[in-house]
């Protein structure tokens, strides 16, 4: 399997030896704060299931992500097939959710260059979503900083309408060559 590259991170599919991570980072309040809400265990065992069978099915996916020079487990990064009910969709997706102690580095902008690098280039995306919550401006940034390009506002289905994660900015990366 072809996996991205970058200076300072190591992407590689989810081991069983990771779940205890996992599962940690998806009930910290901290990294669900733009989430409608932290997940359960049995939460995170279903979205687990559903990456590790995306990554054997597709071949790309939402890879556990660790730094180089210690082997820390910092969280994920990668793709994801949306398929919700949207304007946009179905279409490949690029997301990430990291650990506080990851944060302020740099982490998830360098892996984000190195996912679409490797989606461009090794996989043949020719186009790339990415999107949060409009109250969410540390992903937002993220996105801007990867060159993405903003085009557009949505609600998202799966959100209550009553919430402040409802309304979602939409950005989008295409192939170099388009």
């Amino acid at each position: 399997m072809l996996l991205p590259e970058s200076e300072r991170l190591v992407f590689r599919a989810w081991e069983e030896r990771d779940w205890p991570f996992f599962a940690a980072m998806n009930a910290n309040p901290r990294v669900m704060r733009f989430f409608p809400a932290v997940m359960t265990e049995e939460q995170s065992r279903s979205m687990w299931d559903r990456m590790r069978a995306e990554l054997d099915e597709k071949g790309y996916g939402l890879y556990a992500v660790e730094l180089k020079a210690s082997g820390a487990l910092i969280g994920l990064l990668g793709f994801h097939w949306a398929d919700f009910a949207a304007e946009f969709t179905p279409c490949v997706e690029i997301g990430w959710r990291l650990v506080p102690e990851a944060w302020g580095h740099g982490y998830a902008t360098e892996g984000a260059c190195a996912c679409l690098e490797h989606g461009f280039a090794r996989l043949g995306f020719d186009r790339v979503y990415s999107f949060t919550a409009c109250v969410n401006l540390p992903s937002e940034a993220v996105m801007k900083r990867a060159a993405m390009k903003k085009t557009g506002e949505f609600n998202h289905p799966k959100v209550a309408p009553d919430s402040i994660l409802y309304p979602h900015v939409l950005y989008m990366s295409e192939a170099p060559d388009r």
